[in-house]
């Protein structure tokens, strides 16, 4: 019988606009402007909210520590 405990996980964390722009050290209202004017990470809406992969976030940091050297 399998578990859920010996399937692998598949489960990719999803933030809220609030816990994104904390992480990326932002308040919520400058990372809704990035989203309008198309800077921000990757994002999605579901059910009717923005929401951003935890690992479309730390790539987004990534890339932008590569842009500068």
């Amino acid at each position: 019988m399998t578990t859920i405990a010996d399937q692998p996980s598949t489960m990719t964390k999803l933030l809220f606009v609030d816990a994104a722009a904390e992480r990326l050290g932002r308040t919520p209202s400058q990372l809704r402007w990035m989203i309008h004017s198309g800077t921000a990470p990757k994002h999605a809406k579901i059910a009717g909210r923005i929401v951003f992969r935890q690992s479309d976030i730390d790539q987004y940091i990534e890339d932008a520590f590569a842009e500068a050297g």
